[in-house]
């Protein structure tokens, strides 16, 4: 029984070793097979980022204020001078109303001094009128010395009677002028208890509710202009040289990542951040989509070169083993590992410089399985 028992042993390790050599070894696995062919290749940057829009605004009050009235709300779309909030006014409506009073009597007090000025110089004409006569009765001896003196000291008080006159519409004037300017100041503040929109956009956040005290720098709303969107985007700065504005683009939204938008480049960086070594480049969105928010993530593949008649390969079948880059080529029924040299990289496939030719077909698993050098396969 024992000899028995050894021998069934030995033919079932010999069937489980023969099954497992069969199955790594000589039982060939399904792959998906690609023709190389020489064809077009539209070579891309990629970079990483977040929507933004060229002209944006945080809106604030220029007084300190308990808002009454908020006329918009966040997702609505604004004109420039449309009315969007209100500051309680009623405590500078009585300071208007002070001033309006204050100047209206700094008016009426400048009528006054210069009615009084019209007064003294028709005193000082009449002084002037009488010492003259009294001089030529002096010269005829009509008159005396006590008289001509007595002409003359009028004729002084009179003249600073006119001067005193004088620079009281001076006052006068300065008065009404401080009176009209503070009038003018309360008036502005009235104005800005009316909050407007500074340009046509749209508003993207509201800050604020109705009884909120605001003060100037607190936000109100965040309000963008929709005449430009643009990706922002982080971009290694060894693609800089091959980068300029107007190159086409495509921007691929996290929220749509199969629907790309088209784009181009309006803007790039000229500051180099020190730790990731990427700069900014910024890519218009030419039509945005339904939905879409301020600070959204995406990423844009900026066009720098087409190339004709290139030999390429489906970035998904390229593979590193040991090291060095390459693909699978079919040889005889088997996966023959085949190191590549490879160029300028697409949207989906790469150059192929050296390593393979044109018509042949090279090989990757279904799924994210790795392929063995001279594994037996099948194409499905």
């Amino acid at each position: 029984m024992g000899i028995v028992r050894r021998i069934l042993f030995i033919v079932l390790l010999l069937a489980a070793v023969g099954f497992v050599f069969y199955t790594q070894v000589l039982r060939p696995i399904s792959v998906i097979g690609h023709k190389v062919e020489s064809r077009e290749l539209v070579v891309e940057v990629m970079g990483t980022g977040t929507v933004q829009a060229r002209i944006s605004t945080v809106i604030s009050p220029k007084i300190q204020g308990r808002l009454i009235e908020l006329g918009v709300d966040q997702g609505d779309r604004v004109t420039a001078g449309q009315i969007i909030a209100r500051l309680d006014n009623s405590d500078v409506i009585r300071q208007v109303e002070i001033a309006q009073a204050n100047s209206e009597a700094a008016t009426a007090g400048l009528d006054r001094l210069r009615a009084n000025e019209s007064r003294a110089q028709a005193v000082l004409r009449q002084v002037e009128r009488e010492i003259n006569r009294i001089r030529k009765a002096f010269e005829q001896g009509a008159a005396n010395e006590s008289e001509l003196d007595k002409a003359q000291e009028q004729v002084a008080i009179a003249q600073a009677d006119l001067a005193s006159t004088k620079a009281g519409v001076a006052e006068g004037r300065m008065l009404r002028i401080a009176a009209e300017k503070t009038l003018e100041y309360h008036g502005a503040l009235l104005e800005d208890t009316v909050i407007k929109a500074p340009f046509d956009g749209l508003i993207v956040r509201r800050e604020r509710d109705e009884g909120s005290i605001v003060v100037p720098g607190s936000g109100i709303y965040s309000l963008i202009s929709l005449d430009e969107i643009w990706l922002s985007a982080w971009v290694d700065e060894t693609a800089m040289a091959s980068l300029s504005p107007d190159q086409p683009a495509r921007v691929v939204l996290r929220s749509q990542p199969n629907d790309p938008f088209t784009g181009h480049v309006v803007r790039l960086g000229r500051e180099t951040d020190p730790e990731t070594r990427e700069f900014i480049v910024d890519v218009v969105i030419e039509q945005l989509p339904t939905h879409w928010a301020i600070g959204q993530r995406g990423e844009v593949y900026i066009e720098t070169a087409r190339l004709n008649g290139v030999l390429t390969v489906p970035m998904n079948f390229v593979k590193m083993v040991e090291g060095n880059r390459g693909v699978y080529v079919l040889r005889k029924g088997h996966a023959s590992w085949t190191p590549c040299t490879f160029g300028a990289q697409g949207r989906d496939s790469i150059e192929v410089a050296e390593g393979i030719n044109a018509g042949d077909t090279i090989l990757r698993t279904p799924k994210q399985g790795a392929l063995r050098d001279q594994k037996k396969v099948v194409i499905q």
